[in-house]
């Protein structure tokens, strides 16, 4: 197979000796530890646990699918987090039996220059939900408040206006009748790590990668302090954010799946299934750093 071009760019930042707590810290771990000692789970979730639970919550999906279509309510979905925060993945556990023809995946690549001339917001616009739709934004304007500031693709002026608009973008969508959920997935930075060197070593993985992600490695410190700058601007009692800590991705995905469903109502729901999810992985932003 032709190397990338970044083949063996995660391993040069795993053996820095800058790194080496790091590497220490993914060495130790089994395949099955959770690393990051602040998790409140040493293991990550057994299997028939995961997917018994999944299962449920996967019907429960399809319940809320069928209301959505019958009542022509609209939903949106954001995830954000960091690459290898299992963004993806929890996408394709929320889609898996729903019909894709009324809930759909928006993960729009880098603008066009004719959209580089548009207002910011405006071609997300376009994706937004009609009704009897669910839209999970893989990704979405919070591109500008984090990736674009951290590699320099936006100006500062560029950025502020974003964050002046921004309430106001979204109040119209929740006054417009769209049900909003915004989820942002977290991990730590030695699972983060642990992530990326999988997929660097495993060639059907290595598609996920890009330049962008192996020089992320290096500006976490950066990412971090951007994140916690949108928390700040952009989290509100209109449209807060949930977040996820995603080390261990089976319970980040049935979190997830509960944190959409759990508030809305719907023919047949189970209560006992579609409850708030686990709130020592799941909160607002103040789980961010527990």
């Amino acid at each position: 197979m032709t190397a990338l071009p970044f083949d063996g760019a995660i391993s040069a930042f795993y053996d820095d000796p800058a790194n080496a707590g790091l590497k220490d810290a993914i060495k130790a771990a089994g395949k099955n530890d959770v690393i990051d000692p602040t998790y409140p789970y040493r293991k990550r979730m057994e299997r028939d646990t995961y997917e018994e639970t999944l299962s449920a919550l996967q019907l429960e999906l399809s319940k809320l699918q069928a209301h959505v279509r019958n009542t022509g309510a609209r939903i949106v979905v954001l995830f954000e987090g960091r690459d290898a925060a299992g963004k993806g993945g929890t996408i394709k556990r929320f889609r898996e039996y729903l019909n894709p023809r009324s809930a759909r995946v928006v993960a729009l690549s880098k603008p066009s220059d004719r959209e580089r001339g548009q207002w910011y917001f405006q071609r997300y616009i376009d994706h937004l939900p009609s009704e009897g739709e669910i839209v999970f934004f893989d990704r979405s304007w919070y591109n500008r408040a984090v990736v674009e500031n951290v590699f320099d693709f936006c100006t500062h002026n560029e950025r502020a206006v974003f964050f002046r608009q921004l309430p106001r973008f979204e109040t119209l969508e929740i006054d417009e009748g769209i049900h909003f959920v915004k989820l942002w997935l977290n991990v730590g930075q030695a699972e983060h790590l642990r992530r990326f060197r999988a997929r660097e070593r495993d060639p059907l993985k290595q598609r996920k990668l890009s330049s962008i992600d192996v020089e992320g490695l290096r500006r976490w410190d950066a990412y971090s302090e951007s994140i916690e700058e949108t928390f700040d601007l952009s989290h509100s009692p209109t449209a807060p954010w949930t977040i996820l800590r995603s080390d261990d991705k089976r319970r980040a995905r049935i979190a997830a799946i509960q944190a959409v469903i759990h508030t809305l109502d719907y023919a047949g729901k189970d209560t006992n299934v579609a409850h708030a999810p686990d709130p020592a992985i799941c909160g607002g932003p103040d789980i961010w750093n527990a």
